[in-house]
């Protein structure tokens, strides 16, 4: 079966991933994704007294095949045993690293265990690689954060300046990805992506908690919302759209870094317009501003070029803000009215 686009592998035989980061958004998006082309897919948990699998338990209900073909394992991105024993046992033919403490204003708080999370877990994992399965072809999910107060539009070549101790990390990891490839000659690619969202991205990120304000507010359950800098400018996209970006940068002949993004700026005030006029409510009835949320360094706009992706791997962007707003709080209007 041909891939999608004539610079893609031929995919011959089942093929094996191993994903960090794999009970988050798009660690379970990808998960689908990559069990629907017929992976063996292996995950990354780490060990914990509650479970956090609510994104990948319905797997095994909705793909028939995971049920072969989905393995989940203990481990951490801070214990570079675990990840050399792993790459060890399993062998795998792709390596997506999408672990990460991903916050950014929980960054200024966690900044030491960010590093290490984010950065130092990234060259545990590359070595783990090099030692163990040198042959993997390694995604390296870096952020548009890393541009931080660099004017947009961002694209491949635009100078990083991150404004936060997630960015510095990612950049780290960023960076000695590209240096392993370079080193080692390990096929390692990092995949830019601007803000990407979804109805399972986590509930203290900013729009998540703006489509559950929004769906709460309307049942009755709540009567505002409190949030940081409304003129703040992302680049939204929606985050099933974006791990098929990841999968086809593994699929390329050569390991390159790639931009993922819509191309458009919204802020978050015109995504709180979208989203409460959406279930019929006026946003400034129910939106309160708090300095609490602000961050000590702001990044005031980011927004892709993502021109090179659409060109070399044949991907582009189909949702956009208003959209990916519209769904997300249908979806939460579902979840809490358990319908």
């Amino acid at each position: 079966m041909l891939a999608h686009c004539s610079h893609l592998r031929l995919k011959d035989h089942m093929k094996r991933a191993f994903i960090t980061g794999i009970t988050g958004q798009d660690g379970s998006y990808l998960t689908e994704l990559l069990l629907e082309k017929g992976y063996e897919v292996h995950g990354l948990v780490r060990r914990s007294s509650s479970f956090n699998r609510g994104r990948i338990d319905p797997i095994w209900s909705t793909h028939p095949q995971a049920v072969e073909s989905l393995h989940l394992h203990y481990g951490d991105m801070t214990d570079g045993v675990s990840l050399v024993n792993l790459i060890d046992q399993i062998k795998p033919d792709e390596v997506y690293n999408l672990a990460a403490q991903s916050h950014v204003k929980v960054s200024f708080e966690m900044p030491e265990y960010t590093a290490s999370a984010d950065g130092i877990g990234t060259i545990r994992l590359l070595e783990a690689i090099r030692s163990m399965a040198p042959q993997a072809r390694f995604y390296q999910a870096s952020t548009s954060e890393m541009f931080g107060a660099t004017p947009p539009p961002q694209d491949e070549q635009t100078a990083f300046y991150p404004r936060s101790p997630y960015g510095a990390a990612k950049l780290y990891a960023h960076t000695v990805t590209v240096n392993y490839r370079e080193a080692y000659d390990l096929f390692a690619v990092s995949g830019i992506l601007f803000n990407h969202e979804s109805p399972r991205r986590g509930e203290t990120f900013v729009t998540r908690k703006i489509t559950q304000a929004v769906a709460r507010i309307k049942l009755g359950q709540q009567k505002e919302v409190h949030l940081g800098n409304l003129d703040s400018v992302r680049d939204w996209g929606f985050a099933k759209e974006y791990v098929e970006g990841m999968w086809r940068m593994l699929q390329h002949d050569e390991p390159e870094t790639f931009v993922l993004g819509t191309g458009v700026g919204t802020t978050v005030r015109e995504f709180c317009v979208t989203a409460f006029s959406h279930a019929g409510l006026d946003w400034e009835e129910h939106v309160r501003y708090d300095a609490g949320y602000e961050r000590p360094t702001e990044v005031d706009a980011l927004v892709a070029d993502p021109t090179r992706a659409r060109d070399i791997l044949g991907w582009t962007a189909t949702t956009g803000a208003e959209q990916l707003a519209c769904l997300m709080v249908d979806a939460d209007l579902a979840l809490l009215s358990g319908s």
